[in-house]
């Protein structure tokens, strides 16, 4: 055995083949072509070329599979290629192929100017950095080539022995199903849960910090103050930032002229309470503590993966009711979004608990007396709080006073949905649903008003950017033509984009990279949209037109979005 071993490691077993494979070069040529026209976000030329190296390996390997079954067709037909035709093909192959790199290359810095521009970027791109792009693309192509060519020895190693006992195509089979059956148990079992490990270590040790300029509060109508059930050092590091960076009373009476009141934040963290249900119970005792039950509006707050709260979304509402509001809000996880995503269930049963435990409190209350009752989420925030209402419009219209939803996941229920059933004619990047009376989609503030119809109550909003990869990418980009590729397409997606069976679903997968590497208005990032959406939803009295854009102004700088979060 261990003859055979060395020897077969020497001949045809060997990592690298002795004769590469002719269609698998020319598809992954085509391939590495097609990675360098438009997606949705610009990339940095480093991202460009890993994209670029992928894509020309998967599509070697379909062209090793194509060229495969070629030749077994014509030799069972009789025919064979001689070898002065295989040189033929390799000669214009090398000269087609190195031209068509070279031009594609040189042209998609025209395109990637496009892309730029359609999200208000400068169009110039560094000419120097481009050219590195598939130099890049070579040497990770090579070293993942390299890769698989030892998982094939390996799985030879495996066949080549069985096939003495058992019938070839059999020892094959278990050749390569064994192979099959090690990369995914190393990867998930080891590499995969290792990885994960090490990110919630990295984040639970994050969340034990407290950001600069954050203080435990001592006002009671926060969680973290003395008085308070959840302890400061339990509430994480976004939940202290969400309830020590508060609104308060001064800066609301300050912007609006008018007496105002301490508003209400109530938030739990992991570490407040063992389970889910202590979590939610904790919450409305700390909402009965607070006086928030009483005030004119209660929002219950879908987090990011690592409990983050957007305060685009929190503190207009702070502004807009004098500071009578109340805000709940419960961690459900230290893993950033785009890894909670991997294990979403969390995220659901965190937005279903604490929802129901806030309602259920809420309708025993008597209906005169009632806080207007709304949700918010923001990207997983959004999934949460889609969840808690088992994706149902008739339960969100039913028993909420208005809904917000910023950046939604593709997962989001409720957003495919009624996404599904719009009208015939609207675009899937704004669609409309019904005739517009219960919810409507916008990317800026004009967008309230399609369709010119009345508006009722209550009222849910989505925010979606045309160009946000967290909305726009699913696993069926991989096999189906998106219907946002559709035309009239939104402003910010490039009119040179196009879609490519797995190659789109690998380039929207890798902007989700950049979605918060653009201005405001575009990706993931949406600025003050929400201050405008909060207007649209709960209608302040006396409030104006002005009045937002005022607010807007104010909380420009307030942190954005972040994928990280």
């Amino acid at each position: 055995m261990t003859e055979w071993v060395r020897r077969h490691a020497a001949g045809s077993g060997r990592v690298v083949r002795r004769r590469p494979c002719w269609c698998g070069a020319a598809v992954a040529v085509l391939c590495y072509c097609l990675s360098l026209t438009p997606s949705l976000l610009p990339r940095a030329w480093w991202l460009q070329g890993l994209v670029a190296a992928v894509s020309a390996v998967v599509g070697y390997a379909v062209g090793a599979v194509l060229e495969t079954l070629v030749r077994l067709m014509l030799r069972w037909a009789g025919f064979r290629i001689r070898p002065r035709v295989r040189r033929i093909l390799w000669a214009a192959l090398g000269v087609l192929g190195a031209a068509a790199v070279v031009t594609v290359t040189a042209w998609s810095v025209r395109w990637e100017g496009e892309v730029r521009r359609a999200v208000t970027l400068p169009p110039q791109v560094v000419w120097w950095q481009w050219a590195l792009v598939p130099v890049v693309a070579a040497v990770v192509a090579a070293l993942l080539l390299l890769l698989g060519r030892a998982v094939r020895l390996g799985t030879r190693l495996v066949a080549r022995p069985l096939g003495a006992q058992i019938p070839r195509a059999v020892a094959c089979a278990v050749g390569v199903a064994l192979a099959a059956f090690v990369i995914v148990g190393v990867v998930q079992g080891f590499l995969l849960r290792g990885a994960l490990d090490a990110i919630e270590s990295a984040a639970s040790l994050a969340d034990q910090g407290t950001a600069a300029g954050v203080h435990q509060p001592d006002l009671p109508t926060l969680s973290g103050s003395p008085r308070s059930a959840a302890p400061w050092d339990t509430l994480g590091a976004q939940g202290r930032d969400f309830v020590g960076t508060a609104t308060t009373r001064a800066d609301i009476t300050a912007f609006t002229g008018r007496p105002a009141r301490d508003p209400v934040r109530v938030y739990v963290g992991l570490r407040t309470a063992g389970t889910v249900g202590e979590r939610a119970d904790l919450a409305v005792r700390e909402l009965e503590r607070t006086g928030g039950f009483s005030r004119k509006v209660l929002a219950v707050m879908g987090t990011t993966g690592t409990g983050w709260i957007n305060g685009q979304g929190s503190k207009p509402l702070e502004y807009m009711w004098g500071g009578d509001t109340a805000e709940v809000a419960m961690q459900y996880s230290y893993l950033p979004s785009w890894v909670s995503a991997l294990t979403e269930d969390e995220a659901a049963a965190a937005g279903r608990a604490l929802f129901t435990a806030v309602h259920d409190k809420w309708r025993t209350l008597p209906a005169d007396s009632r806080p207007r009752l709304v949700v918010y989420g923001e990207s997983l925030g959004s999934f949460s709080m889609e969840s808690a209402v088992d994706g149902s419009l008739a339960r969100l219209t039913s028993e909420t006073g208005g809904a917000l939803f910023v950046g939604p996941t593709y997962d989001n229920p409720l957003w495919k949905r009624i996404t599904a059933q719009r009208q015939p004619g609207s675009p899937e990047w704004r669609p409309v649903v019904g005739d517009g009376a219960q919810v409507r989609f916008a990317q800026v503030p004009a967008d309230y008003a399609i369709p010119p119809a009345p508006w009722g109550e209550p009222r849910a909003v989505y925010l979606q950017n045309g160009s946000d990869p967290v909305v726009w990418w699913s696993p069926s980009l991989a096999l189906h033509e998106p219907d946002w590729l559709e035309r009239p397409r939104a402003r910010d997606v490039s009119p040179a984009m196009r879609w490519y069976p797995l190659l789109t679903f690998w380039q929207v997968a890798c902007d989700l990279a950049g979605a918060d590497s653009v201005p405001d208005g575009f990706g993931h990032r949406y600025g003050t949209m929400p201050t405008s959406a909060w207007a649209e939803i709960t209608r302040p009295p006396d409030w104006t037109a002005a009045d937002t854009a005022r607010l807007a102004a104010l909380l420009e700088s307030v942190r954005e979005p972040g994928l990280l979060d």
